[in-house]
């Protein structure tokens, strides 16, 4: 399955973003209300800065403290961005994934961000090809 065919089934229609001058606790609150991991820092909504995720906020909590609340999203935020394009496999964005060691992928097409996928997402797409596969398979062996 192609990242593109992930975005077509998410029910979110646009990319939670964050202005890098915001502060963590705009971002924290944005994360909670939201119910999601992480979110793609933007000044215009379409160009992917860098992105935040819950556990960046926890680390600098548990290093720092509550202080690091009323700091700029620029400051904590991941600014070396991983991305993928939707022509790109499932298979193709859970080895990037896995090989940094990270949870969520800004999708760019032009250089522009179109959508974020999250290794929930890829995992499923992955789980839906195999089971299409396994039961393609059954089918030959039984003559269907």
């Amino acid at each position: 399955m192609l990242v593109g065919q992930i975005l077509s089934n998410k029910a979110i229609e646009a990319t939670v973003t964050i202005r890098p001058d915001m502060k963590i606790s705009d971002a924290a609150e944005l994360l909670s209300s939201r119910k999601i991991g992480a979110v793609v820092v933007s000044k215009d909504g379409t160009t992917a800065e860098g992105i935040l995720s819950e556990r960046d906020i926890v680390r600098e909590l548990g290093r720092v403290g509550a202080g690091v609340l009323t700091s700029p999203v620029s400051e904590l935020m991941t600014s070396s961005l991983k991305t993928c394009a939707p022509d790109e496999t499932a298979l193709q964005v859970l080895e990037k994934m896995s090989a940094g060691r990270f949870r969520h992928m800004p999708v760019l097409q032009d250089g522009k961000m179109i959508g974020l996928v999250s290794i929930g997402d890829v995992v499923k797409a992955r789980l839906d090809e195999l089971a299409m596969e396994r039961n393609a398979l059954e089918g030959m062996i039984m003559g269907h």
